[in-house]
């Protein structure tokens, strides 16, 4: 008798109760116990350590169970609106207050105004701005951090800001309509 047919034997009736409890369906639990046993076979010279045929046998089993699963999700064609998604209206709010900051940062002191400047404006790493300011990188990161909050001071005066779900703008609101360059 080849070794397939004596784990056949010894495992099947096992295994199927193993599967069966996770897929209520004979029809469905007899399929996978037969890819179970055609994966076994198929990747029989791979097991190592024999010692280990019985939990190797119950992943195989469990691994089957969860590709039956994912398969069975029901799939359906996405709406061509969705596929193609739109400018995300964020993107908008975000350029619009963009052209407040510019003036905004002026206002700022000449220490935060720099460090600000360089590393939004410009782009550059807060490494660089240390570099550039002659400071130590945490008075870079102190000065970048401040000058974010004074402006975020600044725009909260100005405007009411709504968030979306991510802690972004999504909308904004002038408070009296006279926000000074940003109007």
């Amino acid at each position: 008798m080849k070794i397939s047919e004596k784990l056949w034997q010894e495992y099947h009736v096992k295994l199927r109760a193993f599967v069966q409890s996770r897929v209520p369906d004979d029809a469905t639990s007899d399929d996978i116990l037969q890819d179970v046993f055609l994966k076994m076979h198929s990747g029989l010279a791979s097991l190592q350590d024999e010692t280990k045929l019985k939990s190797w046998l119950y992943q195989i089993a469990r691994n089957t169970i969860i590709d039956y699963f994912r398969s069975q999700k029901p799939t359906a064609d996405i709406p061509e609106w969705l596929s193609q998604p739109g400018p995300d209206p964020s993107e908008k709010v975000t350029q619009e207050l963009s052209e407040c900051l510019r003036p905004m940062i002026q206002l700022l002191p000449d220490t935060y105004q720099e460090a600000v400047t360089l590393s939004e404006l410009e782009g550059l790493r807060q490494k660089e701005v240390a570099q550039l300011q002659g400071i130590s990188l945490s008075g870079a990161k102190s000065r970048i951090l401040r000058g974010r909050a004074q402006l975020k001071e600044m725009l909260a005066e100005c405007c009411r800001l709504e968030f979306d779900h991510s802690g972004r703008i999504s909308a904004y609101e002038r408070k009296d309509g006279n926000c000074g360059d940003c109007s």
